[in-house]
């Protein structure tokens, strides 16, 4: 078992985080009402999410939810001018809507390789210019646990004091029990983030970064309701958790970052008093990074 993984093995601890902070005014809302009144204690910025200046002021005012980098490398916008990372981006900024072709230029590509270290760093520039402390780095669809990506992360940890990492570990058989739908994705991405995984723990461990045990969400994207939740949680063997969702409130005009009703139904289940319980009766603390890592 790798070294690095962050283990309590007195308590059990679980990080709830919602991902897209700064996506829109929505998003932010959702956050910070499932942080409030539910069981959230973590999220993820999107530096240059069209609402991510609102999402850093609301930081500012609730100190206790742990704030980490959501690294946008598709599906959204560069910190760097076009002209700057001309491989990256089209000509108003916008990465690639498709993972697949991103992910295929940025490990074959020599140019593309040298942009993405300067797009990296620069969003992990403005992060550190917001003030606020940096609890983790994940990224938008699981791009950063692309071996090009993580392998920039960690050249750059010691310089933005980047101490854990976000490894996508679920197991398929247990997701499949209780949902089955989207079965094909599920076998696909188990095959596909299990691969990632097991290189990122020997480059996280080699490098003393940190990294869950298990993290939840990936196999049911979209999906993360109070059903799931609650026959997920006591299943789980493992003693640090991060379960992570896409918590959102629909407002007229704004962008969606999921279906039109899957950021209030991952909502309500933030929100559920039975999920506070399961996981209560289950020896679960609830905590973020900042806290574990302070042990």
């Amino acid at each position: 078992m790798p070294n690095n993984q962050v283990i309590l093995r007195s308590h059990r601890h679980i990080i709830i985080n919602g991902d897209d902070f700064g996506f829109s005014s929505g998003v932010n809302q959702a956050i910070i009402k499932a942080h409030e009144q539910g069981v959230l204690t973590s999220t993820s910025l999107m530096v240059t999410g069209e609402a991510a200046q609102e999402a850093i002021a609301l930081a500012r005012t609730h100190p206790n939810l742990a704030i980490g980098l959501h690294l946008v490398l598709v599906c959204g916008r560069a910190v760097l001018l076009p002209d700057q990372i001309p491989h990256l981006v089209d000509s108003i900024g916008n990465f690639s809507d498709s993972p697949l072709q991103a992910g295929l230029r940025y490990q074959f590509h020599r140019a593309t390789r040298e942009e993405l270290r300067h797009e990296i760093r620069a969003q992990l520039a403005k992060f550190r210019e917001s003030g606020l402390s940096l609890s983790h780095v994940d990224g938008h669809l699981h791009l950063h646990a692309h071996p090009v990506i993580l392998n920039i992360l960690v050249e750059l940890a010691q310089e933005f004091d980047i101490r854990v990492i976000r490894l996508p570990s679920e197991e398929l058989a247990m997701t499949l029990k209780l949902d089955r739908r989207g079965l094909l994705n599920k076998l696909v991405w188990s095959g596909v983030f299990g691969g990632l995984r097991r290189y990122g723990e020997g480059l996280l461990t080699s490098h003393g970064i940190s990294f869950a045990q298990r993290v939840y969400g990936l196999l049911q994207t979209g999906n993360m309701t109070e059903e799931y939740l609650l026959g997920l949680i006591p299943q789980i063997q493992a003693d640090l958790v991060e379960i992570y969702s896409h918590p959102a409130l629909v407002h007229t005009g704004e962008p969606l970052n999921g279906s039109l009703s899957a950021g209030e139904t991952e909502l309500a289940a933030l929100l559920s008093e039975q999920v506070r319980q399961v996981l209560v009766s289950n020896g679960f603390e609830l905590t973020n990074y900042v806290t574990v890592n302070r042990f």
